[in-house]
């Protein structure tokens, strides 16, 4: 663990390890070995890659932000191992349900002290994992932000394919703006649902970023999986096009980045 106010480490697909005001957060723990396969009714999912990190290189953390727990490429076997060792696991109340820890509905708040005696603030944010009518389907999904005194701001997405939740939560962020968004991407697709989006396009993240005024972004959940259609490269792309590619922050995976 660091001092930093703010630091992060991809652990591969939607797992990023966050340093902030002295406190360790984990997103969407995904810890199985590439090669492992999951049945879904009629739809298949296939992990590509290993994670940068195993659960005992990720270290003690002060909470997991779990966006939800329905599908394993964001909640596979070892994530939830890894959930059961957290000492708080902030999630969809539904969620919360199935697998435990707290349950916010949208824009609950849930505080966690600083070791310097300050706190961060974790706020719900709602998001979409579907289009409009799939909700059911697909079940309920989070995205969260992270605040506090005199600390940066870091929005993260969840997996989402609608703008109004990233519009709402700039009409409430204002002209502050967020210091990092670490956005869910790949255009995700399963034939079952056809040509339909389950998670952000990159065209969709510049958008995203451009209404947050984030001063950087972190594009991840992109890779190690074989349900995208687009990759960094393709997000690193539409960053340069927009005019916004000093945005991007692309650290190697398992490397730890201070912002």
């Amino acid at each position: 663990m660091t001092s930093e106010n703010l630091a992060v480490t991809v652990v591969g697909g939607p797992t990023v390890v966050i340093d902030l005001g002295g406190l360790r957060f984990v997103t969407d723990p995904t810890f199985d070995t590439a090669g492992s396969s999951y049945e879904l009714g009629p739809v298949a999912l296939r992990k590509l890659a290993d994670p940068a990190l195993t659960p005992d290189e990720v270290g003690p953390v002060a909470a997991v932000l779990l966006s939800h727990d329905q599908h394993p490429d964001n909640l596979d076997g070892a994530g939830r191992a890894f959930l059961k060792g957290a000492p708080l696991v902030l999630t969809t109340e539904q969620s919360a349900e199935r697998v435990g820890g707290v349950g916010l509905a949208p824009w609950a708040e849930h505080a966690l002290e600083r070791p310097d005696g300050g706190r961060v603030v974790v706020t719900a944010v709602p998001a979409q994992h579907g289009p409009a009518g799939t909700e059911a389907m697909l079940g309920s999904v989070t995205g969260f932000l992270l605040s506090g005194e005199g600390l940066p701001t870091v929005y993260v997405s969840g997996d989402n394919v609608s703008l109004d939740p990233v519009r709402a939560l700039a009409e409430r962020v204002g002209e502050r703006g967020v210091d990092l968004a670490v956005l869910h991407v790949g255009a995700a697709q399963l034939a079952p649902f056809g040509p339909t989006l389950l998670s952000m396009t990159a065209e969709q993240a510049v958008e995203a970023a451009e209404l947050l005024g984030a001063r950087r972004v972190l594009a991840v959940h992109h890779d190690g999986w074989e349900h995208f259609t687009e990759d960094r490269d393709v997000v690193a792309a539409s960053f340069a096009k927009s005019g916004g590619a000093e945005r991007l922050v692309s650290p190697g995976a398992g490397s730890h980045v201070a912002l």
